[in-house]
């Protein structure tokens, strides 16, 4: 069994930065500094270890007016289609929820709609081509 946890420590959060890296950057030869943002601080980074590796995370931003964002979701390759994913999501709307937001808003890459979808987000708009290779489209859900 999995547990998911939140982030109190800058070595967990550089270490999630890894796991992001490795898994969202690393494929496309994009730069490591593109898997972070000035907002590490001031966010939910959720993550789930196995055996001291962090083996997934996701995290969830406040945009204000009611909207929260989950961005830098990402699972080790080893562990996918282990519900790691959905562990993290449902923690990420129940934190959500305590910080009394109303919707939830993520930019999907194509090839993880389908998981957004299982976990109640509809299409909004089809919306950028990152890297000029992964395309990506805005899903919402309403928490409340």
């Amino acid at each position: 069994m999995y547990t998911v946890l939140e982030a109190n420590h800058e070595d967990i959060i550089k270490r999630i930065i890894q796991l992001r890296v490795d898994v969202l950057r690393k494929p496309w030869n994009q730069p490591a500094e593109t898997a972070t943002d000035a907002l590490e601080q001031s966010t939910i980074n959720a993550y789930i270890e196995d055996q001291g590796k962090i083996v997934a995370c996701g995290r969830l931003q406040d945009n204000g007016g009611g909207v929260g964002q989950v961005r830098f979701m990402a699972v080790d390759p080893a562990y996918q289609g282990k519900g790691l994913g959905n562990l993290i999501m449902q923690f990420l709307e129940k934190r959500a929820l305590d910080l009394k937001l109303d919707t939830i808003e993520l930019q999907a890459r194509e090839n993880a709609v389908s998981f957004y979808e299982r976990n109640g987000y509809t299409i909004r708009e089809k919306t950028f081509l990152l890297w000029g290779i992964i395309q990506h489209y805005l899903m919402v859900k309403k928490i409340h």
